[in-house]
């Protein structure tokens, strides 16, 4: 039996084989389409491991009769790049060369633009891969020259033929003749995460690991505790679970707002769902629920003494508490204000009475009733500024009203 990993052994070779991707590959998917129309653009692929990037490339250049070059942006330089393009003018690539970029986001500003002379007069077509989001790792001259895809998480329901494939594929060619149980299958393709590779490898080492039956308990040994993508605190996976918190704790849904902290906890983070719940306890819920804050701090602190995995019960007190309270971000849209005025050059003279003792002027509140009196505080070029709007909330409300009477505007 060959020792070829099993994911390479029955790598697709039309876009009928490839599992999910519907919306690319499919007849009606644009990639199809457009490959049938007999045009190729430059392209960049960008979406989780596992998802039929570089299997796409490799049909698309042996569909477009295109001579095909692989580069690794992690081991590739500059030099790598020249040798790519010296071959434009080999009678090998008459028809053009595709070169297929995996791992993009690896290579600097320069690198990037290496490409771009080549791309332009179309003598290099470029398929571009990335587990990141482009707009955030690829330099805006380079991408305004693709068209980017999104490949989507593989379902569980279109890995499961994918494991079945690989069944077969090994008994043939090890001459045995295992079986494996239904719910195995469900159970290994729906722990993958829309991994199609990792969920065949997974299902390559149960295969060896198993007698004649492949069994749910064979697998969840080969199953890890965290997935990579939530461990790797710099992946778009993980700013992603972040932004879901914060959203679902905004939005007030508490059920939304404690799984996305599951999903941090259980990838073994700690801190920076802490981080974010005390931001959310001032941006998002702010003064509707001012000893929002206290509780926060008091629940994260509690949290980071007892360590995982009994953190996630103060946290989880702290996440419903978040989502369920009053919203306000108020205090949260008056700084952001202040900061435009700020970075706009303006009120960088404090008015002279607040300059004490060096110039006289200044009223002192508590010698007046309600500890109030009127003058002007900010600078001249602001001094009718509004930063601070009252929120629509009962502790906002309530202070909007003393001071209305206070400062002699009530109506």
């Amino acid at each position: 039996m060959t020792n070829k990993p099993i994911a390479d052994l029955l790598r697709p070779t039309t876009f009928e084989e490839i599992a999910g991707q519907e919306h690319l590959v499919s007849e009606k998917g644009v990639i199809k389409r457009m490959l049938n129309g007999g045009r190729i653009t430059n392209m960049i692929f960008f979406g989780p491991p596992g998802t039929g990037k570089t299997t796409v490339a490799n049909i698309i250049a042996k569909n477009s009769d295109m001579e095909l070059y692989k580069l690794n942006a992690t081991t590739a330089s500059l030099s790598d790049i020249k040798a790519v393009i010296s071959e434009t003018n080999s009678v090998f690539s008459a028809k053009g060369i595709l070169l297929y970029l995996d791992e993009i986001q690896y290579f600097n500003k320069k690198q990037q633009q290496s490409l771009l002379e080549f791309i332009e007069d179309g003598r290099v077509t470029l398929i571009a891969s990335t587990t990141e989001n482009p707009y955030f790792y690829i330099y805006d001259a380079l991408l305004s020259r693709c068209s980017v895809f999104e490949f989507k998480p593989v379902s569980s329901k279109d890995i499961v033929p994918v494991l079945m494939r690989c069944l077969d594929k090994m008994n043939e060619e090890s001459g045995k003749s295992k079986i494996a149980n239904e719910d195995a299958l469900e159970f290994l393709a729906s722990c993958a995460h829309g991994d199609v590779r990792h969920a065949m490898t997974l299902f390559e080492g149960a295969y060896f690991a198993s007698d004649e039956v492949i069994t749910t308990e064979i697998v969840k040994e080969f199953i890890p505790s965290v997935s990579a993508g939530m461990f790797d605190r710099d992946s778009d996976v993980h700013h992603n679970l972040l932004s879901g918190l914060q959203k679902s704790i905004r939005g007030s849904d508490p059920d939304a707002a404690v799984f996305y902290l599951a999903k941090l906890l259980e990838g073994g983070d700690i801190l920076s769902p802490i981080r974010r719940l005390q931001v959310i306890a001032s941006e998002d819920i702010g003064l509707a629920y001012p000893q929002a804050g206290q509780i926060t701090y008091a629940l994260c602190e509690s949290a980071k003494a007892l360590g995982l995995p009994e953190a996630r019960i103060p946290l989880a007190n702290c996440t419903i508490m978040l989502a369920t309270a009053p919203k306000s971000n108020s205090a949260y849209e008056a700084i952001a204000k202040a900061s435009q005025d700020i970075k706009m050059g303006k009120g960088d003279v404090v008015p002279k009475h607040l300059v004490a003792p060096l110039f006289k002027g200044y009223v002192y509140p508590h010698s007046y009733p309600n500890h109030y009196v009127e003058q002007q505080y900010l600078p001249d070029d602001l001094k009718n500024a509004k930063y601070y709007e009252y929120g629509n909330n009962k502790a906002e409300q309530a202070a909007k009203a003393y001071w209305d009477a206070i400062k002699g505007k009530k109506k």
